[in-house]
């Protein structure tokens, strides 16, 4: 990318695709926990999605955390600032460990009792309790991978991010059969070994990512890794912008975590058949997932280069390559749903059964692939609490919408899922109005 020219497709598509394969082989931990607990039984199935979101809500404090520290070394990258990126990286180190911990403890001791009350079911809540008690392990490497990867998106430099997914998405299908089902000597653990699995995953892939961090990037260029004493003030600096980005994703994924609630209302069954609709719903976001982090990255790139007129026609460019891409991959998917679905459970008329619902989000990612560069867009210009403002007013009437729709009127699950469109929709809205009206052209950072 020249000091005049807006990033070419090309020069987009190359730093979004390592993002995509990273998290096309960081998702095969998701789909492969889910296909083979859904040969465990529906309630081992229905627990992992209940869990599974409690942890990540969790774990989305530090990921937003990293995401302010990814926009604000894009923008030292864009400066030339590259000694001031060592520091955010290695201070964001210090902070991110504390929170692990804090995070640690609370799920180990307290998440049985935050959890009793919210499920209904007696079989799905150890079951939930069961996962967590050996998920909670990771997070701590897990917040190392959360660092590297701010770093390496913020430098624009996302080609490790693919080899580092592959070594931790292998990992966790070894460990995944050996641990679920008793396998290669390993004790049959069921959800417990998937938890456990995930765990270690993430353990090997953290030991990856820093050794190579050392032995490939010029740390003197970047100042990286010095750890020298802890510095308030540049992690303040960070959380001036990262704790609306904190918020927004803990919100975000806590609103997905009190919809798979509702869903738990219904029925064991709908459950079940959320979560296989989760699990390939977050597949397929895959690439809009990368061409947001690559939006974000380049318009936080292009505003510390003071190209600030070049921020909408970035946002216009990654946009057309997302839904290019995303459109590609519904029209396929909707070909062969009960393919797909058959990934994730043996059981024929689950997948019969589950088959309305995919069709509804296949729809609802062509509304996505617009709403989350537009979104990104406004979180690379550092305007997060703009951004954390239109989603917790998108969420809030998300949910509504999706309660009225469940417990009210007791619709199908497949029409539960329509609040998608809502969400989505109005995402994409509030974002556009916000970026058309030029406010976000005066933030410093």
């Amino acid at each position: 990318m020249t000091s005049k020219s807006i990033p070419s497709y090309r020069r987009i598509w190359e730093i979004s695709l390592p993002i995509i394969l990273s998290l096309v082989a960081q998702n095969v931990v998701n789909v492969t926990d889910t296909a083979f607990l859904g040969r465990v039984g529906e309630v081992e199935l229905g627990a992992s999605a209940i869990a599974g979101l409690f942890y990540i809500s969790l774990f989305m404090l530090g990921f937003g955390f990293g995401i302010g520290g990814q926009i604000l070394i894009a923008r030292r990258n864009g400066e030339k600032n590259y000694h001031e990126i060592g520091k955010i990286t290695d201070n964001s180190l210090y902070f991110l460990m504390g929170m692990g911990l804090v995070l640690f403890l609370l799920i180990k001791f307290f998440s049985p009792a935050m959890l009793r009350p919210l499920i209904s079911s007696d079989a799905v809540y150890q079951a939930s309790v069961d996962f967590l008690q050996y998920r909670i392990y990771g997070i701590f490497f897990a917040f190392g991978n959360v660092l590297l990867r701010a770093f390496y998106i913020g430098t624009t430099s996302t080609r490790v991010l693919t080899y580092n997914a592959l070594i931790m998405a292998g990992t966790n299908v070894v460990l995944d059969y050996g641990l679920i089902f008793g396998h290669f000597g390993l004790p049959e653990m069921g959800i417990k070994g998937a938890a456990l699995a995930s765990a270690i995953a993430e353990g090997i892939s953290a030991i990856y990512f820093f050794s190579y961090t050392v032995k490939m990037v010029d740390l003197k260029k970047y100042n990286l890794f010095r750890f020298d004493d802890f510095d308030w003030k540049v992690v303040r600096k960070t959380l001036d912008i990262s704790i609306f980005v904190m918020l927004q994703y803990f919100i975000s994924l806590a609103a997905w975590f009190i919809f798979f609630m509702i869903i738990e209302k219904i029925g064991e069954r709908q459950l079940a058949i959320s979560n296989i609709i989760r699990s390939a719903y977050i597949v397929l976001m895959i690439p809009i997932f990368a061409f947001g982090s690559t939006a974000s990255s380049l318009v936080s790139n292009v505003i510390g280069q003071g190209r600030i007129d070049q921020v909408i026609p970035v946002i216009k460019k990654v946009s057309l390559l997302n839904f290019m891409l995303v459109g590609s991959i519904v029209v396929i998917s909707a070909l062969i749903p009960s393919l797909l679905i058959s990934v994730y459970t043996s059981d024929q008329e689950l997948v019969r059964q589950t088959v309305p619902s995919f069709y509804v989000i296949m729809s609802a990612l062509l509304l996505f692939s617009f709403s989350s560069i537009l979104f990104n867009g406004v979180s690379g210009t550092a305007n997060t609490a703009t951004a954390l403002t239109i989603e917790v007013v998108t969420i809030a009437v998300y949910l509504l919408v999706a309660y009225y729709l469940a417990v009210y009127l007791k619709l199908s699950i497949e029409l539960v899922w329509m609040s998608e469109y809502v969400y989505f929709l109005m995402l994409g809205l509030l974002s556009y109005l916000y970026l058309k009206s030029g406010k976000w052209r005066k933030k410093q950072v």
